[in-house]
This record gives structure tokens, C-alpha cells and sequence, in this order.
């Protein structure tokens, strides 16, 4: 049994520790209430550019241009959004887990991973990673997110690779984060645009000319698509960490009240030892 002494020590070492999850939960509140407004006031306009895209692309025909093509040769590029720290429960576990379950096999996908957490658990799972973009995380941009997508783009354009995907948590609400995978390019058209398409006798038309049209257009969709999940990634992370440190200060709040008992009940049997010996050598003297 534990003595007096080591239950002590321990306590106390579990009530700095009660302390500091304590603070971190108030800082990731504070940023959580900054990055969850920045998320709601953007989402919508990156759900629509999307929307807007596949609807767009439904409707224009078969068109030849080097952004719109697959390559058969080259691999999968996956952007991969984690953090740059831990203690933030499932957060980051759950996004890499995500992709080792989707049907993107491991030999043929690079990644261009955005947060320290991603870069260490999924260079240990074998995966190639050839772009470490973690520094972004710490303060995203438009910028950043342009930045990233023009190298992709590129070598997508290039035929280098075949296919765009982006792994990342969408941000629900404070409490439900979601672990999402979507294909960036080739452009997933949907069922319901190509329905409404086929309905339709109209074409989009594209002026100048469908080429500078879509040099244009299919760059700032997958920029503002990055840009979006990289603000969501924020908010939800902070927001798995916010719970991550509130379920770790409600356990350190049991274990000292379970330390304190066991303190109370040691030093209670302690003095009644006491007692029983300084009655027995009374008794004995008398």
C-alpha cells in the first residue's frame, strides 16, 4: 500500500498537471472562438465555388484543355492537412487513419502533407512524402494555399500526376469535426448536375475562349477549396484540443478527489494507530 507520503507527492504532481490542461483548454477556447467565425463566414462561399464549378463543367461539353484531363501514368497527390502539435485528442490520428482506409493504395500516392503531426505519422506508415508545407499551419493564407496549389497544378497540367485529392476535418460545429477525403481534380460532377445538364438543350459558353476561361477558373476552385479546408483544419483543431484538455482536467479533478480519500482514509488509519499504541503501553504500565 502507497504511504502517506507517496500518496501526497503524488497528488500534488497530478494537480500541476490539472493546471496546465486547464490553461491550454482556456487558449484553445480563446482561438477557437476566433478560427470558428473566420470557418463560418467563409464555408459558404468555398461550398459554392465548388457547386458552381461541377455545375459549370456538367454543362460544358467535352472540352480539351490540360486542367481537365487524367493522366494515366502519374501518381495521386493527396494534401494532407494535420497539426503542428499534439495533445488534441483524435484529431490528427483520425485524418490518417481516413486515408490508410480509402482506396488510394500507399505505392501510388504522394503527399503534400501541411502540419508536423501528418509529416511524422504517415512518414512511419511508409507513405512518400514529397512536400512538407507544416510552417503554413501556424498562420494560413490565401497566399499560402495559392502557392501550394500552382506546384500541383503544374505538374498535373504536366501529366507528373493524375489525380488531386485533399485530406483535411471539416469543421460542423464546436463539438463534431469530420474527417474528409475529396478529389480535387479530375473534377467529381455529380449525378444531379449531369441530370439537370442533359435536361438542358444549353451549353456554357466560355469568352474569350474556353482555354484562358478555364486557366483561370479551375486554379482559384482548387485554391479556394485548399484555403477553405485549411481554415476548417484550424477552427476544428482547436476545438478537439479544447475537448482533448476539458476530458484531461475532469480526470485529473477525479483522480486527486480519489488521492485525497485515499490520503484522508491512510492518515485516519495512522492515527489510530497511534492511539492503540499509546493505550497498550499505558496498559502496560499501569
Amino acid at each position: 500500500m502507497a504511504s502517506m507520503r507517496d500518496i501526497k507527492r503524488r497528488r500534488a504532481s497530478i494537480t500541476s498537471t490539472q493546471q496546465i490542461t486547464k490553461a491550454m483548454k482556456l487558449v484553445s477556447t480563446v482561438k477557437l472562438q476566433k478560427a470558428r467565425s473566420h470557418a463560418e463566414e467563409t464555408t459558404p462561399y468555398f461550398d459554392s465555388m465548388y457547386q458552381t464549378v461541377c455545375s459549370m463543367l456538367a454543362k460544358a461539353g467535352e472540352i480539351d484543355h490540360p486542367y481537365l484531363k487524367r493522366s494515366e501514368g502519374g501518381k495521386r497527390a493527396v494534401i494532407v492537412i494535420t497539426s503542428n502539435r499534439g495533445l488534441a485528442g483524435g484529431y490528427n490520428s483520425n485524418v490518417v487513419r481516413m486515408l490508410r482506409d480509402s482506396d488510394l493504395p500507399k505505392e501510388e500516392i504522394e503527399v503534400y502533407a501541411i502540419g508536423h503531426k501528418g509529416v511524422e505519422m504517415l512518414t512511419h506508415r511508409g507513405y512518400t512524402i514529397v512536400s512538407d508545407e507544416s510552417p503554413v499551419m501556424e498562420a494560413p493564407t490565401y497566399e499560402d494555399a495559392s502557392r501550394i496549389c500552382k506546384e500541383l497544378l503544374d505538374r498535373y497540367a504536366a501529366g507528373e500526376i493524375s489525380e488531386i485529392h485533399l485530406a483535411y476535418t471539416h469543421f460542423k460545429n464546436t463539438v463534431v469535426h469530420v474527417p474528409t477525403l475529396m478529389q480535387l481534380l479530375p473534377v467529381e460532377i455529380s449525378a444531379e448536375d449531369i441530370e439537370a445538364s442533359s435536361k438542358s438543350d444549353l451549353l456554357m459558353n466560355f469568352e474569350p475562349n474556353e482555354e484562358e476561361a478555364l486557366g483561370m477558373i479551375v486554379p482559384k476552385y482548387v485554391t479556394s477549396i485548399l484555403y477553405g479546408a485549411l481554415v476548417e483544419a484550424v477552427a476544428s483543431e482547436n476545438g478537439a484540443r479544447m475537448q482533448a484538455m476539458d476530458s484531461a482536467t475532469s480526470n485529473a479533478e477525479e483522480m486527486i478527489d480519489d488521492l485525497t480519500l485515499r490520503y484522508n482514509r491512510a492518515r485516519q488509519g495512522s492515527i489510530t494507530q497511534e492511539l492503540t499504541e499509546i493505550i497498550a503501553g499505558a496498559e502496560a504500565i499501569s
